[in-house]
């Protein structure tokens, strides 16, 4: 799918000072949604954790992120888990590899910007797979993403996080931005929970991506946390 736009409307967007305070999300757009991502450990117990917090509260998707594991045993890890959300109507997501999402048939991958070109993926994955970037604060990324047949932007990290090393801190207002010239969809991530994620519904994020937020404690408690700030439209928090 491709986008378009230019900087000016980068310019206007992000070059008035407060223009995230004002956005005014757009009623024919989707609700922000929640986005899991894996914890680094989805061995042993966490089967179980992933179907409680997926049975908690609405989920859209599901990230299985796995470092420094061959493919054979990524694999493996994985299928119990694309099980747990195929049951659930949740999208089942692969990072990094696009061989192995082909391998497991997944939903979706998602590529770093150093993880291959979208349109390489998906000559190889084929048209209903859900492809998305990783974009950091980058506004010429995410177009370029969009121009190269991603289903999805991702922009941050928005707050200090301990799940991946970051170098990026873009402004909300980047949210506010994309969402007002594109329609592709957006997601947040980085560092968000319950208390902090109300400026960036509001500012337009379609999607907010958590990890230690949820896996770090009570998984259904903190689904049912999000739960309750996403339905009240980036109000709570």
């Amino acid at each position: 799918m491709a986008i378009s736009g230019d900087d000016d409307g980068y310019e206007t967007a992000i070059g008035v000072e407060g223009f995230a305070d004002r956005f005014v999300r757009d009623d024919r757009r989707p609700a922000c949604q929640l986005y899991l991502v894996s914890p680094r450990d989805v061995g042993g117990a966490f089967p179980d954790r992933l179907a409680r917090a997926l049975d908690a509260g609405p989920v859209a998707a599901f990230q299985f992120r796995l470092k420094d594991v061959d493919q054979h045993e990524a694999a493996r890890l994985a299928e119990p888990l694309q099980r747990i959300c195929a049951d659930r109507e949740v999208a089942f997501i692969v990072n990094d590899s696009v061989s192995l999402a082909k391998r497991l048939g997944a939903d979706g991958v998602h590529l770093g910007q150093g993880d291959g070109d979208p349109r390489e993926a998906r000559a190889l994955l084929g048209p209903d797979v859900q492809i998305g970037v990783t974009c950091h604060g980058s506004r010429h990324l995410a177009m370029e993403a969009g121009d190269a047949g991603a289903d999805y932007v991702a922009f941050g990290a928005f707050y200090p996080t301990t799940t991946k090393e970051t170098t990026h801190r873009p402004d909300p207002a980047i949210l506010s931005w994309w969402s007002t010239l594109f329609e592709l969809p957006s997601v947040a991530i980085g560092g968000i929970t319950p208390a902090n994620a109300a400026p960036l519904i509001a500012a337009g994020a379609d999607f907010l991506a958590v990890s230690n937020a949820v896996w770090g404690g009570d998984e259904a408690a903190a689904v049912q946390a999000f739960a309750a700030v996403l339905a009240g439209n980036g109000d709570a928090g």
